[in-house]
């Protein structure tokens, strides 16, 4: 029986077409009954409150935000999130670079001005006599500072190079694989004291927890640069909207721009607010399409997992033709009961791999024998296991 898919938004075509019609059947309908559901597709449709079934194995999010999806909530029921990070890193890129023009040349107050002119013949002459009320700084040898060093801001970071500033770049949580990717050219910053009183320009890109809700504040407006200009393209509350516009009308801060339209913020002199565009391009969509549907695939033919927000990162290329995985709570003696219930049955495990992540693991395992259903009865009854899986190797 085909694995059966629902989109809950829409979804670029150029991903749903690499399913395959023999193994996967699509439905594009958001009200399709989902009780016979194995995976959803989903951008911005808010599953929180959602009654998900017992069949449901994993969420695809087309793009790399997941506050719309309750992650701990799908973990204790086994059910996979993925998402597709640096997919629409270009995209979100080439908005920061317009945010660093418009934070600088007042270009959008120079466009509304102009509408507001009358089209007679002095219409040219007041151009050229209030322009001078719209001059901003060129940024070449201007210092860049950028939070987050993944695949947007260091994309960000290579770009501003090459428009002759200098950067710096702050990002304690970076991966082994993420620091290879910096620039040799960006200067690392051990604190974030250290990269808010270097920067003349400050751009945003990392994600919303706890411990980076409200990260720039009335304490950290306080020792930026004077006139310094913001970037904001990652997430709204990082920024706290009221002290923000303190520190805006205090010219404490020379300007920001947002990719998050808050109505505190909208029409207020130095701030621009872009209606949440940063990976609205067609060449984004069908990236984080794509990627979306290949980690779905490979999860449900191969029990692999790669980008997932909930579960480790787990794979491992098959060995024999019969694999087991489950996902259980992050707690001792699992692995061990898991070992010695397949011994007690004669099955031989062939190659194992195990990853934690928080609260939760994920164990791939391939045996030399078939498992029957009683044995895989007792596995799910071990005491923190969540959900088993079994898979088969046709070839």
């Amino acid at each position: 029986m085909p694995y059966q898919i629902v989109c809950l938004n829409n979804i670029s075509p150029k991903g749903l077409k690499l399913f395959n019609d023999d193994i996967f059947q699509l439905s594009e309908d958001p009200s399709k009954d989902t009780k016979e559901t194995d995976a959803f597709l989903v951008r911005s449709a808010k599953l929180h409150g959602y009654k998900f079934s017992e069949r449901l194995l994993a969420i695809g999010r087309a793009g790399s935000g997941v506050n719309n999806i309750p992650l701990d909530v799908c973990a204790e029921k086994g059910i996979v999130v993925f998402n597709t990070p640096g997919a629409n890193a270009n995209a979100v890129k080439e908005l920061v670079l317009t945010g660093l023009f418009i934070s600088s040349r007042k270009i959008v107050e120079g466009i509304k001005y102009i509408d507001t002119i009358p089209h007679d013949e002095n219409f040219t002459a007041n151009i050229e006599k209030s322009k001078k009320l719209f001059a901003g700084p060129e940024i070449i040898g201007k210092t860049m500072g950028i939070i987050g060093l993944g695949a947007i801001g260091n994309k960000v970071a290579k770009s501003v190079l090459g428009l002759g500033m200098k950067v710096i770049g702050y990002d304690p949580a970076i991966s082994v694989e993420g620091a290879w990717r910096i620039p040799s050219e960006v200067q690392k910053a051990y604190s974030l004291e250290y990269i808010l009183t270097q920067s003349d320009y400050l751009s945003l890109h990392i994600p919303l927890m706890d411990s980076t809700r409200h990260i720039l504040n009335k304490n950290t407006f306080q020792i930026m640069k004077k006139n310094a200009r913001i970037m904001n393209f990652a997430r709204a509350e990082l920024v706290n909207s009221q002290d923000l516009l303190e520190a805006i009308n205090t010219n404490r801060i020379g300007y920001y721009v947002t990719d998050f339209a808050e109505t505190s913020l909208v029409g207020k002199p130095n701030i621009v607010c872009i209606p949440h565009l940063g990976a609205s391009t067609p060449e984004a969509e069908d990236n984080c399409a794509i990627m979306a549907v290949k980690q779905i695939q490979d999860y449900m033919l191969n029990g692999n997992i790669a980008n997932s927000v909930n579960f480790p990162a787990c794979s491992q290329e098959w060995q024999t033709k019969n694999r087991i995985t489950f996902t259980n709570y992050n707690i001792p003696k699992v692995i061990s009961q898991v070992s010695t219930l397949l011994g007690e049955h004669h099955i031989n495990i062939a190659t194992m791999v195990n990853k934690s992540k928080n609260k939760f693991a994920y164990t791939i395992i391939d045996t030399e024998s078939p498992l029957n259903d009683d044995v895989l009865t007792q596995l799910r009854n071990i005491e923190g296991v969540i959900r088993v899986r079994l898979l088969k190797k046709d070839n």
